[in-house]
């Protein structure tokens, strides 16, 4: 199954962060493309630092819940704690798509249900899947990407190495 994952980090070496979850990923999932790099303002809680943020595309035979259990348990790895809504964090990392499907359950809502809102997701997306289709709203990336609040708080910073990951 494709699936698209958004990847952020804005505590310690935010880069590392984001080259080791992929690292991971890819041990259970094959990643068939990396969005560049980009920094964007923390949303909700202002009072932290930068996000560094991408987007990968992957393919996976993982249903939904055992990816969420894998994300969950590398965002553990990584030292992310819960605490409060929007806290900085080392890592993190969210289903943005898994294929067409739609769900919405307690655990997990596909595709992610404030995605539209969501510059630092959507201008990465934009880079590597521009007429990929929103399964609700029938809107390509292209389309959400050139709506969305917040664009210019999301600048491109620089691109994966090819040994990065």
């Amino acid at each position: 199954m494709g699936v698209y994952l958004g990847l952020g980090s804005n505590l310690g070496d935010r880069k590392a962060n984001l080259v080791t979850a992929l690292k991971l990923l890819g041990e259970r999932l094959h990643i068939a493309q990396v969005s560049s790099l980009y920094e964007s303002d923390p949303m909700g809680y202002a009072e932290q630092p930068l996000f560094l943020n991408a987007v990968c595309r992957a393919q996976t035979d993982l249903g939904p819940l055992q990816l969420l259990s894998l994300i969950k348990g590398i965002e553990a790895s990584l030292g992310r704690v819960l605490s409060f809504p929007n806290a900085p964090r080392p890592i993190d990392l969210d289903i943005i798509f898994y294929g067409d499907l739609l769900m919405e359950t307690p655990e997990l809502t596909i595709p992610h249900p404030r995605l539209e809102e969501r510059a630092f997701v959507l201008i990465p997306l934009l880079e590597i899947a521009p007429e990929l289709v929103h399964p609700v709203t029938g809107d390509s990336i292209r389309d959400l990407a050139a709506r969305v609040q917040g664009r210019a708080g999301v600048k491109k910073i620089g691109q994966l190495e090819a040994g990065d990951v």
